[in-house]
């Protein structure tokens, strides 16, 4: 009888013992705010409207506001597409990147990856990297740009546009041009 209760009390303390010695585990505390988004908003199809009038649809996966990062900004790290739409609600323009991030005290865009736009004379740009600042009205970039008009396609690295990318300067262009032969062949004979 006294074997039985040795043994009870010593499971009884090592029960006791097991269950009190036990810490809690938990995640550090956030100390610091900027790591976190102030709003967080999934599967995002949203109208913008300029006096009254709707004129853009904002398509993106995921919108993310950092307000406490230096300098703050909105990411939308998962894709966006940007439509423009004329009086009559068809679409004029198109943005599409695979990121992007707008810095809004500055008021600039970063278009990141597979960068594809539309402008209003249906010509199409295509780069990896883009800026738009909307405070200067300015488009830049200075990464390889592919721009395809009706006529010929125009390619380069960097340019330069206004917002609506209907005035633009290439540097560095490259592309094929077509030449007329009928011209050019009254110049080959007359140098013979």
């Amino acid at each position: 009888m006294s074997i039985t209760i040795v043994l009870g009390a010593i499971v009884m303390l090592l029960s006791f013992a097991s269950c009190g010695g036990r810490k809690k585990m938990m995640g550090a505390a956030i100390t610091n705010r900027d790591s976190l988004p102030i709003m967080a908003t999934y599967k995002v199809t949203t109208l913008i409207s300029d006096s009254g009038i709707t004129r853009y649809r904002l398509n993106t996966d995921e919108w993310l506001m950092y307000d406490k990062k230096t300098p703050s900004y909105w990411a939308f790290e998962k894709g966006v597409y940007l439509e423009q739409f004329d009086s009559l609600l068809n679409v004029d323009a198109s943005i599409k990147a695979d990121t992007a991030y707008y810095y809004d005290r500055e008021k600039l865009w970063k278009l990141i990856g597979h960068v594809d736009i539309k402008n209003l004379k249906g010509e199409r740009f295509n780069t990896e990297l883009l800026y738009w600042n909307q405070a200067t009205q300015k488009v830049y970039s200075d990464r390889f740009i592919r721009i395809e008009q009706p006529d010929r396609i125009i390619t380069g690295h960097g340019f330069d546009s206004n917002q609506q990318m209907t005035t633009y300067v290439i540097h560095n262009m490259e592309g094929i041009f077509y030449v007329d032969q009928a011209a050019d062949s009254t110049k080959t004979d007359s140098v013979k």
